[in-house]
């Protein structure tokens, strides 16, 4: 199964990355990034995905992700550079919330890393597509918190 979740988050990345038209444009990213696999299990990961096409300001049709409302390009590493990141950009307090943000898609498996550590200070986590909040115990030093999460997140 890691392999499925594996190649998943590739297209993820990929689609997210580069304007790509079609299924053929596709798979040759994908086996670019290691990922060997036939056009028909590209179809139902597409389909498990719920990824759609959508018109770019040429009017080229691509391929996007649901959360992709605006359509917007901003990087030029590839899938496996993004998968070897972080995804964390910052880290703010007010009071006992703490607002993590990262990179479009990357809260909710950065916010599984936190809730799967033990940290009696932080009560809760709520994650979104590219922020999370955390709910602090009222008496958490926000430096205590900051050094916990650097141990799940570097460069915090």
């Amino acid at each position: 199964m890691k392999k499925k979740a594996n190649r998943l988050d590739a297209i993820k990345m990929i689609i997210s990355s580069k304007e790509i038209g079609s299924q053929e444009e596709l798979l040759q990213a994908l086996s670019k990034e290691g990922f060997e696999l036939t056009q028909a299990t590209l179809s139902r990961d597409l389909k498990q995905l719920k990824v759609a096409k959508a018109a770019n300001t040429n009017g080229k049709y691509v391929y996007v992700l649901p959360n992709d409302i605006l359509y917007k390009r901003t990087t030029h590493q590839s899938a496996g550079e993004m998968m070897r990141s972080t995804g964390f950009v910052s880290l703010q307090f007010s009071r006992n919330i703490a607002v993590i943000r990262t990179r479009p898609g990357y809260a909710s498996s950065i916010a599984y890393d936190i809730d799967n550590r033990e940290c009696n200070h932080i009560l809760g986590t709520i994650a979104g597509d590219d922020t999370i909040m955390l709910v602090l115990d009222e008496g958490a030093a926000h430096e205590d918190i900051r050094a916990f999460l650097s141990e799940t997140i570097p460069n915090v």
